[in-house]
Parts: structure tokens; sequence; C-alpha cells
């Protein structure tokens, strides 16, 4: 393999930074690769990072876009997002990344792409352990980012980003990219969560050049998992009335932003807002150049709600975790399999059981009916064939837009959904119902991706004769989830 900067720096601890290049479809290629072979001899910048449907539209291809920015001389980091493509063709596009001699990749799930619907085959946990897998089989020397959102201000939103990070660094990732945001409390929040836990792995903080248009759009949730507050966008309003039209305002703080991430303890700045090569120049030696100050930036850089939780802090969010009697009555009520102790005699006799219904269609397919029956109105039940509700506090993950199982996606808004934005975000249920039960842990643990064979068949039979993909038993399926299965009850299953 070629050097790779960023590799370098990470593992010698030198600060570093990464530039954001947005491969949008409106985006000239020859443009971005101008840009790339600007950023390849700007000193401090150790690689170009080439987005995949950023914002949910599908822009231009980020492998083709990597190799020709590679063949500039900038180092890339491919986006792979789960958006539109099943575990086959993650495993094959890895493969491609790899025989094309590229390292660093960012495991995204991905915003809901714009237009027709779409179910996620993978969640990004579940991408970076299959990018695990690849480097223990095939020896793929991948460097794996994933990102997280400090930046959440209810406890739900802001708990759950920690621990679903939690779970892609235990499934292999080597380091962390922030989303965007602008509060030194979250960033100072993030590392010390992550030093009180152990979890000593390198982190990139998001430095974003930001100008009055874009404010104004993240102000209101767009895109996803992006927000500025009200305050920001009327300082950069104000900024807009200089004769630069604000252009000196965005780079300094930019650069404070990246002094307050070397101040903090940060492996460097991931840089986006810019292409500009002249403009990611002068941020990078600004920022050193500030870095003795970056207290006294960090007292200036809190953009925030007036109401936002914050983990280490006294706060006046309002109180949560009451969980209902309806809650109690559906975990009460509405036994999970898991809750009968492997090898006891209910175990035992369960198998027994369900093996002997398995072996009789008709029967097989009632009881799956009569699940149904129970479920559906229940839990909004999908007849996934694969339930891991007594994983989630009773909560169907099929519920979510993006059937996500390891946990919320960056683009939740104060506990409501990034793709349905009325509705609730079903991980506030999951977080709640834990916190109540004093079973917050519980949620770290890994639940690989469905068999998508299995829908439509019997859960319960899937999970006593282990024909399920679930925590401490994955299976290696690789279906495509926009193909039609043929069951072996004789039943055709679409899968969504």
């Amino acid at each position: 393999m070629p050097r790779n900067p960023l590799r370098e720096s990470l593992e010698a601890g030198r600060f570093c930074h990464v530039v954001e290049i947005v491969a949008s479809r409106i985006s000239r290629e020859a443009r971005l690769l101008e840009v790339a072979s600007q950023l390849a001899i700007t000193p401090g910048v150790v690689a170009g990072s080439i987005t995949s449907y950023a914002g949910g539209s599908a822009g231009q291809d980020p492998v083709r876009v990597g190799t020709a920015a590679k063949a500039r001389g900038l180092t890339p980091n491919i986006h792979v997002t789960c958006v539109s493509k099943d575990r086959r063709e993650l495993r094959e596009m890895l493969r491609t990344i790899n025989a094309l001699r590229i390292e660093n990749v960012f495991a995204l799930t991905g915003d809901y792409p714009k237009g027709a619907p779409s179910v996620f085959d993978m969640d990004s946990v579940e991408l970076v352990t299959l990018m695990n897998e690849l480097r223990e089989t095939e020896g793929m020397p991948l460097l794996i980012a994933v990102a997280v959102s400090p930046f959440k201000y209810t406890e739900p939103d802001c708990a759950y980003q920690y621990l679903k990070l939690e779970k892609k660094f235990a499934a292999g990732a080597d380091y962390a990219i922030t989303q965007l945001g602008f509060d030194a409390k979250k960033f100072a929040e993030l590392r010390h969560y992550l030093d009180e836990h152990g979890r000593h792995k390198p982190v990139l903080g998001n430095v974003y050049v930001l100008g009055l248009k874009a404010a104004e759009k993240m102000s209101k949730g767009e895109p996803p998992g992006c927000w500025v507050a009200p305050e920001l966008v009327e300082r950069i309003r104000e900024e807009t009335k200089a004769k630069d039209l604000g252009e000196a305002a965005r780079l300094e703080r930019a650069a404070r932003m990246v002094a307050v991430l070397r101040g903090l303890g940060y492996a460097g700045a991931y840089i986006g807002g810019t292409h500009k090569a002249q403009h990611v120049r002068w941020i990078i030696e600004r920022g050193q150049q500030l870095a003795p100050q970056w207290e006294e930036f960090a007292a200036e850089l809190q953009y925030a709600p007036k109401t936002a939780f914050y983990m280490y802090e006294p706060n006046s969010a309002p109180p949560r975790h009451a969980v209902g009697w309806r809650d109690w009555a559906v975990k009460t009520f509405f036994p999970s399999p898991t809750q009968f102790p492997e090898g006891g005699f209910l175990d035992k006799l369960a198998k027994k059981v369900f093996g002997w219904i398995d072996r009789r269609p008709s029967l097989a397919n009632a009881l799956e009916r009569t699940e149904t029956l129970v479920k559906v109105p229940v839990f909004g039940c999908q007849e996934c064939g694969n339930c891991v509700l007594g994983n989630m506090q009773h909560v169907c993950p099929q519920t979510c837009p993006k059937q996500l199982r390891n946990g919320p996606c960056g683009g939740t808004n104060n506990g409501q959904c990034e793709v349905i934005p009325e509705q609730a975000c079903i991980w506030v249920k999951v977080y709640d119902r834990a916190k109540a039960a004093n079973q917050v842990e519980l949620l770290k643990v890994y639940i690989p991706p469905p068999d998508r064979s299995l829908k439509g068949t019997s859960s319960w039979i899937n999970y006593f004769l282990n024909k399920d993909s679930r925590p401490g038993h994955p299976k290696p399926d690789i279906v495509n989830p926009s193909r039609p299965k043929e069951e072996s009850n004789n039943k055709v299953v679409v899968t969504q």
C-alpha cells in the first residue's frame, strides 16, 4: 500500500486536518479534481473526505472521485453509506476500494434518500462489523472512521449517540469524526465521556466554514443532523454587512474552532464548508497561532438551546424516564423468547414443540398469523422473522423508517425522527424504558442485521430453532433485500 498520511498522523498523535469534498451531482468532476490537486499540496492536509448521498441526494460516485483525487496526490477518505445498497453490494464496494489501494473509509448509515422510500439493509454499526470482518478474513488494511454527534440537546438523543459510538468502537472503528456543531461545551463533553469510559480513540472535530445561506438552512434542521442556533444565524447576518460579505469573520471563527479542538485534545479537525485551498491553508495556520488562547475562544463558542441537556452539568432540561402503565404492561404481558433461560427446562421444551410445529407448514403458518394478530397492533410488527424486541425494551426496530437496530441515526432533532419530523424517534422510547429499568448498559449489545429470507415466518420458531439473526447469533446473510426470496414453508416473501 502507498503511504497513508492520515493513518500516520493518528498513530503518531499529530494534530491533522482532513478536508471534506462534497461530490454532489451538480459539482463538476473536473472542478473537484482541481480542488484535490490544490489540497494535496496544502501543508497540514492529510486527506480529502469524499462524500456520498450528502443530505440525502445522490451525488457522484465517491470511489471514482476518490480514485481520481488519489492520482492527483490527495489521500482519499471514501464515505461508504448504507443508502440503496444491500450487504452484498457493500462488500463488493469495499473489495473494489481495497483493489484500488485505498485504505481510508468512513462508515455511515447515510441520510434518508430524497424521493422514493428506502429501507436500509444495514446500519453503521453493522457496516463497521462488516469492514472489520474483511480486515480479518481478507487482509484489507482499512482505516475505519465513524460519525458521532455530541450536539444533541435532549438526554435520549445525546446519551444514545455516545452509546452507539461505543458500539462502533467495539465493532472495530479506529477513530471518530463529529458532526457539525458550534458548542465547545459539547466538544468537551464528548472527550470527557470517552475518557471516563476508557475509549481512548482519536476523534476529529468538525470545523465548518459557515455562510449565511447554510446557517439559515441548518437552523431549520437541514440537512439532517446539522443545527445552528438562531443567535449564530443573526451574528452571521450582521457579519455579511462587511465589505467582504463576512468572509474574514467566517474564516476566523473556523480557525478559533481549530484552536479549541487542539486545546481539548482532539486528534485533528475535519474542515468543511469550503473547497478553496487558500481558505484551508489560512485556517490551519491561524488555528495553530491561536492555540494558546483556546480557553478564551471556548467560552465564546457556546451556541445551544436555552434548555440544553449536558451530561456532566446541572441543566434545565425537563426530567424524563417515567414509564407509564402501558409500557409496563407491554414488557410484562408480552414476553420475549430471550426470557427463557438457555438450556433450561422451558428452553428445551420450546425447542421440541416448535421443532414439531416447523415440520408441519400449515401449523407454522398458523402460528405466524397468530403472532401477527398480537404483535402488529401492539408493536407495529412487520413480520421480519428476526425479532429483537427483548433487546430493544419491546420497541420494534421495523417501525424506524430506516429500520436501524443499533441506535438512532445522527438526524434526530430534539427526539423527533429525521424522516418523519412529526413522529418521535423510536430510540427515545427505548432509552427511556431502559433508563427507568436501570438497563442502559444493555443498550450496548450489538444487534446484527436480520436474515431477510425469514420475513413472514414465525419469529418464535426461528428463535428456538436458531434460524434467525440476533445478538450472540449473527448470520452471514447477504440476501439482496430488493429481490423476492422463496421461503422454506412455501411462502413467497418480498423483502422491503
